[in-house]
């Protein structure tokens, strides 16, 4: 699995004490069970929500290619709601 996002963003949701990690971090979504749906259609943009060492974490993100195939960029982040801590607690 590939990723992509803004580095400069990343440096600012880290920066940022209701974020607290950067894209770098939050890729560690990916690599345990987590939670997935549609966040929208246009763009098309797909809503991750699943554990970054002990937290909670929504990850927004695209599916994008390229001439090696297919990548995640990831878009934006933050700490799990109630709401996506209960919908990862139903469905993971």
């Amino acid at each position: 699995m590939r990723f992509r996002f803004d580095e400069r963003k990343s440096r600012s949701l880290r920066a940022n004490p209701k974020r607290g990690i950067g894209f770098e971090e939050a890729q560690e979504v990916f690599s345990h069970p987590y939670y997935l749906d549609q966040r929208s259609d246009w763009p098309e943009q797909y809503r991750a929500i699943g554990w970054v060492e002990e937290n909670l974490y929504t990850v927004i993100f695209e599916v994008r290619g390229d001439e090696d195939g297919e990548y995640y960029h990831l878009v934006t982040l933050w700490k799990a709601t109630r709401q996506e801590q209960q919908l990862y607690e139903e469905h993971s």
